[in-house]
């Protein structure tokens, strides 16, 4: 499905964010998980479900899903991509028996490298609009999601891919020296939005937020951990069973209690962005459309491609 069809479909979707919305409170009679269960058995059909770049599976035995990022070779997070995102989201939010997602990578080695340069480079102010409408529904689906939201970060995360495991509940890394993680948005010539700042903020707090910010800063995974980037390190064979256990830990609580706390923390940040979403639009296409702005991602793109060469 082309990706502006599936922009419309957001677009009419009319589902609103969890700040804006009523608690799921059907989901609190659902049992939690057992701690004892092991990651693999199942007691209940799983379900699953894909599209081109995103896949799903909801074991329904535990109330959990597992959505991966599947777009290789770096899951650039494309005008697509993010629609599927955003859609996955929906269709998971709707389903009474999901309360929880785990979010991860189908690519070895990268979690996802972020925002696709290619969609706001040499295209017109109708396709950066639509662009970062679908960048902004992404992130207002996931960090008002009523359910748990768990990230596996299986590989390096620059930039809107940071974005992705910052948005989350929880954050557990590989622990790999080699891969790194953070906005580095400065490094490319651009800016990180207000929205990318406060949710950096809400996780590090302002001085280290303020100052990876400005050096458009990527942590190895070691680093991240000490800032307080990603709340946990394991072994990469172990991360799944790790996040699976955390999983369980939060489900452990009534869904009505989380949800309503989880509103309360974020409302704030979230309905700031709704306030101004289209003037937020509006700067992102100005300032990407200057030549100045443009030419430095055609360098940057030039820069990558010599690199795979």
């Amino acid at each position: 499905m082309a990706a502006a069809t599936l922009a419309r479909r957001i677009g009419r979707s009319g589902v609103l964010p969890l700040c804006c919305r009523p608690p799921a409170w059907d989901r609190a009679t659902r049992p939690p998980p057992s701690p004892l269960q092991p990651p693999g058995l199942r007691l209940a059909p799983s379900r699953s479900f894909s599209n081109n770049k995103i896949q799903v599976e909801l074991d329904e035995s535990s109330g959990v899903a597992t959505m991966k990022l599947k777009s290789p070779p770096v899951n650039s997070l494309s005008l697509e991509l993010l629609t599927e995102f955003a859609i996955s989201l929906e269709k998971l939010e709707n389903n009474r028996a999901c309360r929880g997602v785990i979010i991860t990578s189908a690519v070895p080695k990268i979690f996802s490298s972020g925002l696709d340069i290619t969609e706001m480079c040499g295209k017109s102010t109708e396709h950066y609009t639509e662009f970062w409408r679908a960048v902004q529904e992404m992130w207002l689906r996931l960090y008002g999601s009523s359910m748990v939201t768990v990230a596996a970060v299986n590989g390096s995360s620059p930039a809107g891919g940071c974005l992705v495991a910052l948005t989350c509940d929880y954050r557990i890394m590989a622990e790999n020296p080699k891969f790194s993680i953070g906005l580095n948005e400065a490094q490319l010539g651009i800016v990180a939005p207000f929205w990318f700042k406060d949710t950096f903020v809400n996780v590090v707090g302002h001085r280290i937020a303020e100052r990876s910010l400005q050096l458009g800063s990527l942590h190895p995974a070691p680093e991240a951990h000490k800032l307080g980037l990603v709340d946990e390190l394991v072994p990469e064979e172990k991360l799944m069973e790790k996040a699976a256990a955390v999983m369980a830990q939060w489900l452990a609580l009534p869904d009505h209690a989380r949800q309503l706390t989880k509103t309360m923390m974020r409302k704030a940040v979230v309905d700031r962005l709704v306030a101004h979403r289209e003037e937020d639009i509006k700067n992102f296409v100005t300032f990407v459309s200057k030549e100045s702005i443009q030419k430095s991602l055609r360098m940057y793109m030039e820069m990558l491609k010599k690199r795979k060469s």
